[in-house]
């Protein structure tokens, strides 16, 4: 159990600091998907080589489908939430993604078939307090003002395609966590091969310096291939309602490392915003968990 503690632990602290890397990459936000996903599978494939795993043929087969599907919203959800980070901080961008569960909630009585109660209610309610204090438009409307609301509808818009991948992935049936995740970052890459070749004709000249080069490779090897294999170990060893609590690790820790490495600051309202989405994106997930609590994790994804 303390191991299992300590990997995702350390996988929700790498993924909170996925922010501070991208925001050093001269490339785009496609370019920067494309190759994180590259990267990152690449990676996972030596790790299934290296230990031997036979992935199911069949059950992939059988998912395909929806494994595409889920694989190309990863890729497009990557790339919003880059484009989040560009235009807002990383504490404002990672509080607008954290809405994913709320956005769950929202599609699982037309998804999922789930009745919508009251508490849910309150949940959505409180999320959508928390994202207008969050917001913190400001008097004038500055052109800082209109890009932090930009970024922030960015992270919305790549919360509502993580919403999908999560609703997505309770329909795969006979594939373990780490084979999904790894036929969803192919797809992504294969997905975004051609969108960029056409937006930004695949020219990565933004790699030409050495921390450009080193960050993709940190985005790709640690953020995706090493955080992901932590974490479905670690799924393996703890129960849902430890990961749930541990998961916040994740934009807690992202939003103090803005502060500490970038000088991001929060203003007391924009804190109190950020508190009550958290407070609600966790609420909505131990109600899911519980709604949920006979099937088992069919995969999942952060970061």
């Amino acid at each position: 159990m303390v191991n299992g503690k300590f990997k995702i632990i350390t996988a929700m602290l790498i993924f909170g600091s996925i922010g501070a890397f991208v925001k050093n990459i001269n490339l785009s936000s496609s370019e920067i998907a494309l190759l994180r996903g590259v990267i990152g599978s690449l990676f996972l494939i030596c790790v299934i080589l290296f230990g031997r795993r036979k992935p199911s043929f069949k059950s992939l087969k059988q998912n395909l489908v929806l494994l595409i599907l889920s694989g190309s919203a990863i890729g497009f959800n990557w790339i919003l939430l880059f484009q989040s980070y560009k235009y807002t901080t990383i504490s404002n961008a990672t509080l607008s993604y954290y809405f994913a569960p709320i956005f769950v909630i929202v599609l699982a009585p037309l998804v999922l078939k789930e009745k919508l109660t009251p508490v849910k209610v309150g949940c959505i309610v409180t999320a959508m307090i928390g994202l207008f204090l969050v917001v913190n438009i400001g008097v004038g409307g500055t052109s800082s003002s209109t890009n932090n609301i930009v970024g922030i509808l960015y992270g919305l818009s790549a919360a509502v395609l993580y919403a999908s991948v999560i609703l997505m992935n309770k329909f795969i049936r006979n594939l373990e966590g780490f084979e999904t995740t790894l036929v969803q970052l192919i797809v992504a890459a294969i997905v975004l091969s051609p969108y960029v070749f056409i937006k930004d004709h695949m020219d990565f000249s933004g790699l030409n310096s050495p921390a450009s080069i080193i960050n993709i490779l940190i985005l790709g090897i640690i953020h995706t291939g090493i955080a992901y294999f932590l974490y479905f170990i670690s799924v393996k060893e703890l129960n849902g309602q430890t990961i749930a609590v541990l998961s916040y690790i994740d934009p807690i820790s992202a939003v103090i490392i803005a502060a500490v490495f970038l000088g991001e600051t929060m203003s007391f309202m924009q804190m109190i915003g950020g508190s009550l989405i958290l407070c609600a994106t966790f609420l909505s997930e131990r109600l899911g968990r519980a709604d949920l609590k006979q099937c088992s994790d069919r995969g999942g994804y952060s970061g």
